[in-house]
């Protein structure tokens, strides 16, 4: 592999130049939103194409149950969502993969993202040396201090580089989970000449893990809408959400040129932008709020539970991703949640649902704190059908994760500390038909102190949002949007605090589907 070409990929993406990952993950969130909605015609003229044998078959191995759906009997968005095709065993089976490549790959990025922060930096944290790695191989794990947005939004998204050398060379969930770790260590160890810390084990290692899966999945949907050979612009937009599939991609021309299948799971999409005002704000220690912000929302929900002929039996074969940029303070949220382990289960005739271990990275920075955090929970998901035409679909977790909380615009970027972080969430969607929906999210993190034991105090975080979407005309919508945040910091030698604020906000709303996600199995 020669050095020119590599040099030709998105090195610039260093966890240290917070500026280039803003707008590398914003362009590839809007990348894939265009992409997902320019794409949908061209599914429907797709679909027509299916040989008349290939139906016959189909047909033949549904079930008598499924027999009694009749496709031309359902809505357009019906039609988008329902999928009957058998579950491909083979799915995860690559001819050409390798374990060799995303080693060097991941050698190579660290290389590269070692000598760009060299330069332009500003500071000597990476003269890393024979000497330092020496030095580091004997040194016991810390807990480092580096800015906030580095350690809780910058390693992640490194990490997510990691996982997607190795998902897009054709290894599994479980074998990228491990380059994904093994790559965290060797920059850990050989990419600083400060000692390792266990926080970005976690946050690099496991959090961009979760993270990586996401962006790798939503790659493959834009690869996918470009057909069996995608064209330039396809590939473009996938290398924009997930530059390490696409590194891969162009370096080894058509041995990695296998789109990932999704075994035609359902999935919701709709992206926002709009101007939020806040209406109260007690900014306690920050030292600036602003009224106004522009915001632009991206959000994905990836196989919704209902789907007839669909089976959860691989990591994130299920999962919910969302990324909000705000003028006010560059990116706001990044929230990524999915099934690990779990199955499908049904109750009655009208309910489907799933339940199992999820795997979650959540980063939030409203304007007067920030949380970040990397965990296990338990959880179910599941629709309800409570009319013919009203669907209801929710999750409801609780966990333990790894957290970092602080205030933000505090003294400095260092203002924030670490705890064990029991932490709930329950989400809701009411759907009206293809008419409007509802939508309510909340949340909540309880953060204990764990890097000053002997100091003593936690924090609790709550966060919460409701919305109202009305559908205007096919995938254009308006919402009108509600949100609160609130910390509660209690230590021995601040006392007791508390932040919060409330926005009220108006969003253009752009649709990946004529609807909301509803899935019809009846």
């Amino acid at each position: 592999m020669s050095m020119k070409k590599i040099a030709l990929k998105p090195i610039n993406l260093s966890a240290k130049k917070l500026t280039s990952i803003h707008y590398a993950m914003l362009f590839g969130l809007i990348s894939f939103c265009i992409h997902s909605g320019v794409a949908h015609a061209a599914d429907s003229s797709a679909t027509s194409s299916i040989p008349t044998a290939a139906k016959i078959e189909l047909v033949a191995d549904e079930s008598k149950n499924q027999k009694e759906f009749k496709q031309q009997e359902k809505s357009k968005n019906q039609e988008e969502l329902i999928q009957t095709s058998p579950i491909d065993a083979s799915a995860e089976e690559y001819p050409n993969k390798s374990y060799l490549i995303p080693a060097a790959d991941i050698v190579g990025f660290d290389f590269l993202l070692n000598q760009f922060n060299r330069r332009y930096s500003g500071v000597s944290d990476y003269d890393s040396n024979f000497s330092t790695i020496k030095h580091n191989l004997r040194s016991s794990w810390d807990t480092d201090r580096d800015a906030f947005k580095i350690n809780q939004l910058g390693h992640p998204y490194q990490g997510s580089m990691y996982h997607g050398f190795a998902r897009s060379a054709g290894l599994t969930y479980w074998e990228s989970l491990g380059y994904t770790i093994a790559g965290s260590a060797f920059w850990e160890i050989a990419g600083e000449k400060v000692p390792p810390s266990k926080n970005d084990m976690i946050s690099t290692g496991i959090g961009g893990t979760f993270l990586g899966e996401a962006l790798f999945r939503m790659a493959n949907i834009v690869l996918e809408k470009g057909g069996s050979h995608p064209d330039i612009w396809h590939e473009l937009g996938a290398a924009a959400i997930s530059p390490s599939t696409g590194f891969n991609r162009y370096a080894y021309d058509d041995r990695f040129d296998k789109i990932f299948n999704r075994n035609d799971a359902a999935y919701y999409s709709r992206m926002q932008v709009g101007i939020a005002n806040t209406v109260h704000a007690n900014k306690g220690t920050s030292d600036e709020i602003k009224n106004n912000d522009l915001q632009l929302d991206f959000a994905m929900d990836y196989g919704l539970p209902g789907q007839p002929g669909y089976s959860y039996t691989r990591p994130f074969d299920y999962f919910v991703f969302q990324g909000a940029a705000s003028s006010a303070n560059i990116f706001e949220n990044v929230l990524v949640r999915g099934l690990l382990f779990g199955t499908d289960y049904q109750v009655g005739d009208n309910y489907r649902g799933l339940w199992g271990i999820y795997g979650s990275y959540d980063y939030i920075s409203p304007q007067t704190f920030r949380v970040s955090s990397t965990a296990l929970s338990l959880g179910t998901t599941g629709q309800l059908w409570v009319s013919e035409s009203v669907a209801l679909q929710g999750s409801l977790m609780g966990g333990l994760g790894y957290a970092a909380v602080g205030t933000l615009n505090g003294k400095n970027e260092q203002d924030y500390r670490y705890g064990v972080a029991p932490q709930a969430l329950i989400a809701l969607r009411l759907i009206m038909g293809n008419h409007a929906s509802i939508d309510f999210t909340g949340r909540e993190y309880f953060v204990s102190d764990v890097d000053e034991p002997n100091r003593g105090g936690h924090d609790n975080i709550l966060r919460s949002d409701v919305a109202f979407t009305y559908r205007i005309h096919k995938k254009h919508a308006v919402s009108l949007k509600y949100q609160w945040n609130q910390r509660d910091a209690t230590y021995p030698d601040l006392g007791n605090r508390q932040q919060n604020t409330a926005t009220v906000g108006i969003f253009y709303t752009f649709l990946g589907h004529d609807g909301f996600g509803a899935t019809e199995w009846r």
